[in-house]
């Protein structure tokens, strides 16, 4: 039942991306390009998404387990460090550049879109790189 919930998520997730514009890479760096043709829509539903999370971890706070009787894993760190600081800048000079972020590409790869599979490989290859430097640092 948590697979196939996942699933149905995971689905209407997607589709909430593609109706929102988040898979239009030219949308996304319309957004971003504060400086020439801006376009504010994108900031809407980064809003209600934020009010949405706000409220689902509001509830999800107060809870030992999620609806489905999962245990509830919330992280639990609250410092802004050095290594988030430094992540947070390498996802957002990679998200203007290509006008992807993880959720969006992997749903425009599944559509089809080329230059999505590309920015998969190149997510793919940074998360093992990454991997593979946690190993040595440990």
């Amino acid at each position: 039942m948590l697979n196939i919930s996942a699933l149905l998520v995971g689905l209407l997730f997607g589709l909430g991306l593609i109706i929102s514009g988040m898979t239009d890479p030219s949308k996304v760096i319309g957004f971003l390009d504060l400086a020439g043709a801006w376009d504010p829509s994108l900031a809407f539903v980064m809003g209600g998404a934020i009010l949405v999370g706000t409220g689902a971890f509001a509830i999800a706070k107060k809870r030992q387990r999620s609806f489905l009787g999962a245990p509830m894993q919330l992280p639990s760190a609250t410092k802004l460090d050095k290594r988030l600081l430094l992540g947070s800048l390498i996802f957002g000079i990679g998200w203007g550049i290509a006008g992807f972020c993880p959720g969006p590409a992997v749903v425009s790869a599944a559509a089809g879109q080329p230059k999505a599979w590309i920015f998969v490989a190149a997510m793919l290859a940074g998360m093992a790189l990454y991997n593979i430097i946690e190993r040595c640092r440990n």
